[in-house]
């Protein structure tokens, strides 16, 4: 039988599916928490799909265990990891509550680590205090201490404010006049209207409780690395990394959004610098951790954990570099064996994002494209997605080279897309 994992997401995150299918390769049997219009449900490796409740969350986690009786829980984004350790702590004073907080606890990690994984400033102390390399932070909760933070640090200062991700609650200010602006709206409560469209539209509850309640986020100052963007991606397991993929960021949908064009690297104080904080925090499970390789020398400075999954977890690139994989053999206790889908390309473009981002962009050929070829359905949803996004009628689709096997029959499919693929295997 196989062991079971219920993946939970709070938003429409389509990474979320792409590891839907590398976790039911690995050998595990997937169920999904996720709202409605999520393309979990479109993935066909996600055996059931549990409805998840922006006002009662608790709820619909605690449902979805009790019915999936998962061997663990991955997280897709910050809230969903909010919401474990949120259900850790009430389950914890409840008689009956052990066996989902062991649950949590094996999923991702010693309870000790959750307030300090969600807290930008005390986490990169941590960091510090382990003798990592990490641009100063602090917490900024007035115009003053904008204004000393100025005075003893310089411009350009980076603004982030504490439970944002994908470049949503992130600001560069030059000026301080700039600084002073983008502080203000980051600390403000969200807008009722923003939050009303989130939930109506997208499903999406999250805003709501802090916009109805007025209740603001708490903002962080942290020094200017001037360099290139990397992330590393990991599958842990009680504080040990058990593989791990390293990246440098060639393309991103946006300036301070979420990256579509990757290339895989080797960085030995990346991996070191990963493998201490894994270790003094005792995670386990899928975490994400984004850096600055310094322009002048190379050098790793560690900006942020994001404590889920990203949207690079489901790739594959072979031993050492397979973390469905990884967790697989963890749960199992057997050697860990990467999927037969092994990328060899480093350069990574991921689908839909980069196609997104630039159509004609050179990458969609010269890179690995990450199109989902086992889930015809996952990529006619994703090229909805694409057409709601861009506003274009019919987008013109790269070739993509997909072996006939898995090559998509919907007649819904893009015309152009299934004209266009499998040309490297015909």
């Amino acid at each position: 039988m196989k062991p079971g994992i219920l993946i939970a997401t709070t938003n429409n995150w389509v990474a979320t599916a792409r590891l839907a299918i590398a976790m039911a390769e690995a050998g595990f049997e997937v169920s999904a928490l996720c709202p409605p219009a999520h393309p979990l449900r479109k993935a066909n490796t996600v055996s059931r799909a549990y409805s998840y409740q922006g006002l009662t969350p608790l709820k619909s986690f605690t449902r979805a265990i009790e019915a999936s009786k998962p061997v663990l829980v991955i997280p897709g984004d910050d809230l969903a990891t909010c919401h474990l350790h949120e259900l850790h702590r009430k389950t914890k004073q409840q008689a009956h509550g052990s066996a989902v907080c062991a649950l949590i606890e094996r999923s991702i990690g010693s309870p000790a680590s959750y307030r300090l994984v969600g807290e930008r400033a005390t986490f990169i102390q941590i960091a510090q205090d382990e003798g990592i390399r990490a641009p100063r932070t602090a917490v900024i909760s007035t115009d003053a201490d904008l204004r000393r933070w100025i005075s003893r640090t310089g411009l350009p200062v980076v603004l982030k404010a504490n439970g944002s991700s994908g470049g949503d609650g992130v600001r560069i200010a030059d000026t301080a006049e700039g600084a002073h602006r983008a502080f203000h709206k980051l600390q403000a409560p969200p807008l009722l209207a923003r939050a009303a469209k989130r939930s109506l539209i997208d499903h999406d509850h999250s805003l709501m409780a802090p916009s109805l309640l007025r209740r603001g986020r708490v903002v962080n100052a942290q020094e200017f690395i001037d360099g290139r963007e990397a992330t590393s991606a990991v599958a842990c397991w009680n504080g040990k990394v058990l593989a791990g993929l390293h990246f440098e960021v060639l393309e991103k949908i946006s300036s301070l959004g979420h990256a579509t064009v990757l290339r895989r690297i080797d960085h030995p104080e990346m991996s070191a610098a990963v493998a201490k904080i894994a270790q003094r925090l005792n995670l386990s499970g899928l975490y994400g951790f984004d850096f600055m390789l310094a322009a002048a020398t190379g050098d790793a400075y560690l900006v942020e954990i994001n404590p889920r999954t990203t949207q690079v977890g489901h790739l594959s690139m072979g031993e050492g570099r397979d973390l469905p994989a990884a967790l697989f053999a963890a749960v199992n206790g057997q050697p860990s064996r990467p999927s037969a889908r092994v990328i060899e390309n480093d350069t990574v473009a991921l689908f839909p994002q980069e196609w997104i981002r630039d159509a004609a962009s050179p990458y969609l050929r010269s890179a690995y494209h990450d199109v989902p070829v086992q889930s015809p359905e996952l990529v006619e949803a994703c090229l909805r997605k694409a057409r709601k996004q861009t506003g274009r009628e019919q987008p013109p689709m790269p070739a993509t080279f997909v072996p006939a096997k898995y090559r998509p029959s919907s007649e819904n499919l893009e015309p152009l897309m299934a004209r266009e693929i499998g040309s490297r295997y015909e």
